[in-house]
C-alpha cells in the first residue's frame, strides 16, 4: 500500500522541486497533495505527468496523511509543524525553525540516518541549511578516516537560496545592466547582486558573524561531531542555482590528497570530478539539476599539519533542500518507522 504525502509551500522553488523529485524517484505515494497559503489556492503545479490543484494549508486535515514535506518558511513551520505532528503525520521541515531543538533530529541521510529514530518525540524531522547539507556529505567520510579538528569554509551561494524573488532580482538587474536601464536595489539583497558578490547572508549577530555562518557551525556540530571547530564566511554570488564552497580542513591524523580522493570517490552522495587541467572541475552551472555533491580541487595544505583543501559544489534546491527531504522520507519507509495503524481501519 502506498503512502499519502503532502507538500506544503508547493508553489515555491523548493516545493516545486520536491514534487519533481517525488515523481523522479518513483516515491511510493498513492496520493500527493499540494498545499500552500490561501493566496495560492487553485493554482496548478506539476507532479510527474500529472497536474495538481493547490489546496489551502489552514483547512487541510492531516490525520490520514503519512508524511508532510514542509517548505513554507520558518514562521509558518513554527505554527503548523507541531499541529501537523500531533495529528500523526511526520513533518520533514526545510526551515530553520526546529533544527536546533534537542527533540528534533537534524538529518542528512548519508551522514546520520540512524538519528532519524528520534522523530517520535515531536513527529518532526529537520532538514539542514543548504550550505551545510553539501558540506557534511563530504566531511563525514573524511572525519571517519582521519578525525577533523577544524574546518574553514567560504561559501559562494546562488540567489535561489533566497527564493524566487531573489532570482527575479538578479534577472532584472542583469537585464538593466545590458539595456542601460535603472538598476533597482533594496529588494531581497542589501546591495546590487548583478555582477557583484555580497558577503552577507541572513542577519548579523553580536559577534560579527551572520546567522547563515552560525547555522553551518551549529548544524555541523549537531550532525557530525560537537568537537569539530568550524568557521565560515557566507557569500551571495550572481548565480541562479548551485552553491559552491571552498573548504580547508585540519585533521588529527595525516591524510594525503590521494587517500582523500579515494575515500570521497567511495562515499555515498559524492562524485569526484578532479582533473588537474583546464575545465577538470565542477561549477554550479554543471551541478544544477543534479543530485550529487561534487568535489574538485583536492590538494594538501602545507601551511598546517595534516591540512587539506577542496572545492565542493551542489544544487542547493536539490541536495540542499528538496532531495534531502525526500531522502529522509525514504529512510522512514525503508526502515519501517512510520506508524501505519491509522490505515488499518
Amino acid at each position: 500500500m502506498g503512502y499519502k504525502v503532502a507538500v506544503v509551500g508547493a508553489t515555491g522553488n523548493v516545493g516545486r522541486e520536491m514534487l519533481d523529485i517525488l515523481a523522479e524517484r518513483a516515491f511510493p505515494a498513492d496520493e500527493v497533495v499540494a498545499l500552500a497559503s490561501r493566496r495560492s489556492q487553485g493554482q496548478e503545479v506539476s507532479y510527474g505527468d500529472k497536474t495538481l490543484k493547490v489546496k489551502t494549508l489552514d483547512t487541510y486535515d492531516f490525520s490520514d496523511t503519512d508524511i508532510c514535506l514542509m517548505s513554507a518558511g520558518g514562521e509558518a513551520s513554527k505554527e503548523w509543524s507541531p499541529r501537523i505532528g500531533q495529528q500523526g503525520c511526520v513533518v520533514i521541515d526545510n526551515s530553520s525553525a526546529f533544527r536546533y531543538d534537542a527533540d528534533v533530529p537534524l538529518i542528512v541521510p548519508e551522514v546520520n540516518a540512524d538519528a532519524v529514530v528520534g522523530f517520535t518525540k515531536r513527529n518532526i524531522i529537520a532538514n539542514p541549511n543548504c550550505s551545510t547539507a553539501q558540506l557534511v556529505v563530504a566531511l563525514k567520510p573524511l572525519h571517519e578516516a582521519a578525525t577533523i579538528k577544524r574546518v574553514v569554509v567560504s561559501t559562494y551561494q546562488s540567489v535561489s537560496g533566497a527564493g524566487k524573488e531573489a532570482m527575479d532580482e538578479l534577472f532584472n538587474q542583469t537585464r538593466a545592466v545590458f539595456t542601460a536601464g535603472e538598476i533597482k536595489q533594496g529588494g531581497k539583497f542589501t546591495k546590487r547582486i548583478a555582477f557583484n558578490v555580497i558577503p552577507h547572508i541572513d542577519v548579523f549577530m553580536e559577534d560579527g558573524y551572520t546567522k547563515e555562518e552560525w547555522k553551518m557551525v551549529a548544524e555541523t556540530k549537531k550532525m557530525l561531531d560537537p568537537k569539530i571547530k568550524l568557521t565560515a564566511t557566507a557569500v551571495r554570488v550572481p548565480v541562479f542555482i548551485g552553491h559552491a564552497e571552498s573548504v580547508n580542513i585540519e585533521f588529527e591524523q595525516p591524510l594525503s590528497a590521494e587517500k582523500a580522493t579515494e575515500i570521497l570517490r567511495a562515499a555515498p552522495g559524492v562524485l569526484v570530478i578532479d582533473k588537474r587541467e583546464n575545465g577538470g572541475y565542477m561549477t554550479p552551472h554543471e551541478a544544477a539539476g543534479e543530485d550529487a555533491t561534487y568535489i574538485s580541487r583536492i590538494r594538501e595544505d602545507a601551511t598546517v599539519e595534516n591540512g587539506l583543501n577542496f572545492w565542493c559544489v551542489s544544487d542547493n534546491l536539490r541536495k540542499g533542500a528538496a532531495l534531502n527531504a525526500v531522502q529522509i522520507a525514504e529512510v522512514l519507509i525503508n526502515r519501517k518507522l512510520l506508524n501505519r495503524a491509522k490505515h488499518a481501519a
